[in-house]
């Protein structure tokens, strides 16, 4: 059997002194060059090449994942002579392991089966070399359990064994402890440096029948930069729901690494997430990730795997802070729905108007894949104040596009059912549908449409069907975030102010009819028993330039209720514009009204309106001293029927 030759050895032993700090017993080498940690396994230290004349035809040979992806082996089995024949490759996530010539095209010499379409794997699949499996890469280890996914050979990389025998699985731990216990064959490149995760990560030297010893960096992965403005945009929106003391999932997306930086002012977050990133540091460094209010594992880092710089691994390096788990034991949806205010985000290719979500297809080419966001959508829907997001850019890289489609497209699989999404953001807003008609999300996913699409997507939703032909359509422009504005009141109860939506209607008439039949008539200025869809629109489906809506809302984003709605409609001819205000009986009196109006009055000045008009009836005392409430120049004038009040600003 080949050994590695002395000044490998030699090499190595230098490196894993520098690495620990100077020379111990286990790591100084002995006079052949060797460390003594490994002498004791001599026996099992082969070549890369050697190693590979034992996978036999026929073979289903495993490959370790993303950052650990043993790349020295999987050259050497590409290279083997004479080849294998029916050997076929098993795969979650690689990294430039499988060989491409210079025109892009693959060239490996073997079959693949991936559950990841990443960019060792596209032009593959495109070629018919690699098959694509969709499902949740956390239900794989279960298939391999039962044979259902074969795997005879592993090939994976460890850390270098400690005294007793055990190395680490490092960066990734996945899906590899259960591709080690199905495989007869266990091949591991041996790096020193590998951190030694802290966690279910380790695994007996026992367990591995051949060890090949390579000198090699660990894998690096840098995030491109979310440079467009609309990715910043939807990272903003995203950070903006997360909540103190909320539990989040990673993920690989730059919607999801660029909404970490938009955390700087929350506390006691934690992390339960597939793979961790460079993203984590900066929260770590601030103190933020404390995860003190996680449900399991409190004050951990729980994950996987890990893709990031060594910055990333050194910390990661026999710390405590991390725990590293199998991907079926991180990913249980039960798991994830016990965590305090899960947040798991999912970045989409698309998305069409009853709220179907495609992930794995792009232009009807396999592309990404499931991972686990099945389980982390439903665990986090399912836990307590938990929020499950799906997010995009509102057009494809053209501009040309529309993304939030009328229906997804011929190559385009409804990766996630619509009776699972709950939140859709881009950078025009947030949509939240979970629990919604098809109308309702018709109309919630056109207002966070690019506005250049949304007159069609609205034709498109009413020729299906999905809405009625008395819905209208007015607002054009981005859900303005930065005028929410969140409120304390008189009697210290807290409201959010916030502009009104489409999808505002049924808790503007839920707020109607809980209105006294006195404030009713004062509002409407005749007896009304019901507000009909029409009235209802009129109240939330503005176009914000001349009819503006705001809303206080109390209780969670997905479970508002609305307990008061004030509105104004700029009259061009005078510039002035009329009011009107609704107020639940149950907040009155305690300074929401003019909490609203205040907010009506700083909107409409920094437009150019010049004042408010209100109509009000005699005996209207209280909306009478809130209308005069308004500025100090107020004029007063008895009409026939009211009182007209007018507010220059």
């Amino acid at each position: 059997m080949d050994q590695p030759d002395a000044s490998f050895l030699t090499r190595l032993g230098k490196g894993l002194r520098a690495r620990w700090g100077g020379a111990s017993p286990e790591v100084e080498p002995s006079p052949a060059g060797m460390p003594v940690v490994l002498q004791a396994h001599a026996d099992k230290i082969t070549s890369a090449g050697q190693a590979m004349l034992q996978v036999r035809n026929g073979d289903h040979v495993f490959v370790g994942t993303a950052c650990a992806t043993p790349r020295a082996l999987v050259a050497a089995l590409e290279a083997c002579k004479p080849r294998p024949l029916d050997v076929e490759l098993v795969h979650f996530l690689t990294d430039h392991a499988v060989p491409h010539d210079e025109q892009g095209r693959c060239i490996s010499h073997y079959r693949h089966r991936t559950f990841f379409v990443g960019q060792d794997m596209r032009a593959a699949v495109k070629q018919g070399l690699a098959e694509y499996v969709p499902m949740s890469i956390a239900r794989v280890p279960g298939l391999m359990a039962i044979g259902r996914i074969a795997v005879d050979v592993a090939l994976i990389q460890v850390s270098m064994p400690d005294e007793f025998g055990y190395v680490s699985l490092g960066v990734s731990v996945d899906v590899i402890p259960a591709a080690v216990a199905k495989a007869r064959l266990v091949i591991a490149e041996v790096n020193p440096a590998m951190p030694r995760s802290m966690g279910d990560s380790t695994l007996h030297i026992s367990q591995i029948h051949q060890l090949v010893l390579v000198d090699t960096p660990v894998i690096e992965f840098v995030h491109p930069a979310a440079s467009e403005q609309a990715m910043e945009q939807i990272a903003r929106y995203i950070s903006g729901i997360i909540e103190d003391g909320s539990t989040l999932q990673i993920g690989l997306g730059r919607i999801t690494n660029e909404a970490l930086k938009h955390l700087a002012d929350r506390k006691d977050l934690g992390i339960h997430s597939d793979v961790v990133t460079d993203a984590i540091i900066p929260l770590l460094e601030r103190g933020i990730l404390t995860g003190k209010r996680k449900s399991s594992q409190v004050g951990k880092i729980v994950t996987s795997f890990a893709m990031g710089s060594r910055r990333l691994y050194d910390l990661i390096d026999r710390n405590p802070l991390f725990s590293f788990q199998p991907i079926e034991v991180v990913c249980h949806s039960a798991t994830i729905a016990a965590q305090h205010r899960m947040v798991s985000v999912t970045q989409a290719f698309a998305v069409d108007l009853t709220g179907q979500v495609c992930v794995d297809q792009l232009h009807g080419d396999y592309y990404s894949g499931m991972a686990a966001q099945i389980e982390f959508l439903e665990g986090a829907s399912l836990s307590e104040g938990g929020k499950p997001i799906i997010c995009l850019t509102s057009t494809e890289d053209d501009g040309e596009t529309s993304r939030i489609r009328a229906m997804l497209q011929p190559g385009e699989g409804a990766s996630l059912p619509r009776t699972a999404v709950h939140y859709v953001i881009t950078e025009f807003g947030i949509a939240y549908l979970f629990g919604k008609s098809i109308r309702e999300r018709a109309v919630a996913l056109i207002e966070v449409a690019h506005p250049k699409f949304r007159a069609e997507l609205f034709a498109q939703a009413q020729a299906l069907g999905y809405l009625p032909p008395g819905q209208t359509l007015h607002n054009m422009r981005a859900y303005p975030v930065e005028e929410e504005q969140r409120v304390v009141l008189r009697d210290k109860r807290e409201v959010l102010l916030r502009p009104a939506t489409s999808s505002d209607g049924e808790a503007i008439r839920a707020l109607f009819h809980c209105l006294p039949e006195q404030d009713v008539y004062t509002r409407f200025f005749r007896k009304v028993r019901g507000l009909s869809n029409k009235e209802v629109q009129r109240l939330c489906n503005l176009n914000f330039e001349t009819e503006v809506a705001f809303v206080a809302a109390v209780g969670s984003r997905e479970n508002a209720q609305i307990v008061a709605q004030g509105c104004y409609f700029v009259d061009p001819s005078t510039n002035l514009a009329e009011t009107a205000f609704m107020v639940h009986p149950d907040w009155q009196g305690c300074g929401l009204g003019s909490s609203l109006q205040a907010c009506m009055v700083r909107h409409a000045k920094a437009r150019g309106v010049r004042g408010f008009l209100a109509e009000i009836l005699p005996d209207n005392e209280k909306m009478i001293k809130l209308a005069r409430n308004g500025s100090l120049q107020v004029s007063t004038e008895p009409t026939l029927d009211t009182v007209r009040v007018t507010t220059l600003f």
